[in-house]
């Protein structure tokens, strides 16, 4: 069973940083995508960023576009998600996932870290 641990949330004020770190229990494939979905309060979950893990092709949500990074650290099975000038809007619960496709998710979720950004 594979398994996804996010950590890096935390309250920070509009227009600083965070990075949000997921690392994976057992390696991907290079066919699979890593990506980040949100949820917050009273919203559906909604996509964020994502990367295929061979090629490194990634994608972006036009809400994050510009500001969000998403990497990776192969040796660690880590994905991670920089997020600059945050505004109070992208107060969420961030998930890591695995899946197939670049915007929609698959069957495996991490447990999810909060991101409370104040105005």
């Amino acid at each position: 069973q594979v398994q996804l641990v996010e950590s890096g949330g935390g309250l920070v004020q509009a227009g600083g940083s965070l990075r949000l770190a997921c690392t994976v229990s057992s390696r991907p494939y290079s066919s699979h995508v890593l990506g980040w979905f949100r949820q917050g309060p009273g919203k559906g979950r909604e996509f964020v960023a994502s990367m295929r893990w061979g090629r490194r092709s990634t994608y972006y949500a036009d809400a994050v576009k510009d500001r969000f990074t998403i990497s990776r650290d192969g040796a660690d099975n880590t994905v991670y998600l920089q997020m600059n000038n945050l505004k109070p809007e992208d107060t969420a619960v961030y998930y890591c996932n695995r899946g197939t496709e670049p915007y929609s998710p698959g069957a495996y979720w991490g447990q999810g870290t909060q991101v409370t950004v104040s105005s």
